[in-house]
């Protein structure tokens, strides 16, 4: 029981990487309000565990973000998983594209943080965590050019935020992923003109010859969470399996 008596708010938990953190703070004795866009997967987490709840939540929506945030009283973590992979080069990234993945990589992790922050500094203690990439301002990767650039932002964005307020309890880590086998990844698979050839050459390119799985990735999002890293901030917590060696 790791997270017991935390309350703790997990954005895009409907699948993936969000899912299995949400599910293993739960299971930690954390009480976990899971939030996603997904109206209909959301509602999967429903009855699985006591200690989760679910609520309905588009978190690049300015308004609905801060309506959201109005019924929140306590909050100790906030677990921040919203993210949109393009795929493509910069000449093959339109204005929308590129401002849309601005809006749900970097604006959608700036709402959550502004509208939770200062219930946590009423505390004198809080805990950001921030899904990033290894494919950032760590490692460049082939037709990943908005993907990576909002990555590095967010990358920046967690020590910015980490240095403004380390003397006043609250601590902000990034977790920085390599290839994840979650429903995301499957999708953009699907979308190959080879599934099946796409699918091995992801997994070639892997330096320990898999993917990781997301609960893996909750692992170390419980590490971050937990006591046990109450001396760890601004960091950049790569979990890539050596893709960036």
């Amino acid at each position: 029981m790791r997270l017991k008596n935390r309350k703790i708010i997990v954005t895009a938990a409907a699948q993936g990487i969000g899912k299995a953190v949400a599910l293993a703070f739960a299971r930690e004795g954390a009480e976990v309000l899971a939030t996603d866009v997904n109206s209909e997967k959301i509602q999967d987490l429903d009855n699985i565990n006591q200690n989760l709840s679910t609520s309905v939540l588009d978190a690049t929506n300015k308004e609905s973000v801060e309506k959201f945030c109005e019924t929140i009283n306590e909050v100790d973590i906030l677990f921040h998983a919203v993210g949109f992979v393009h795929h493509g080069t910069i000449l093959e990234c339109d204005s929308e594209e590129f401002y849309n993945s601005i809006n749900i990589n970097i604006y959608s992790a700036y709402l959550m943080s502004k509208n939770l922050l200062p219930k946590m500094l009423k505390k004198n203690k809080g805990n950001i965590i921030i899904v990033s990439s290894a494919a950032s301002n760590v490692k460049g990767a082939p037709n990943r050019f908005i993907y990576g650039t909002t990555k590095a932002a967010l990358n920046g964005f967690v020590k910015a935020m980490a240095a403004d307020y380390v003397k006043q309890g609250i601590r902000c880590n990034a977790i920085l992923p390599g290839t994840v086998e979650t429903p995301s990844w499957e999708g953009r698979v699907a979308m190959a003109d080879d599934p099946i050839q796409a699918r091995k050459d992801f997994i070639n390119r892997q330096a320990m010859g898999r993917l990781a799985q997301p609960e893996e990735i909750a692992s170390l999002a419980v590490y971050l969470a937990s006591d046990e890293s109450d001396f760890v901030t601004g960091t950049l917590n790569l979990i890539d399996g050596g893709w960036t060696l």
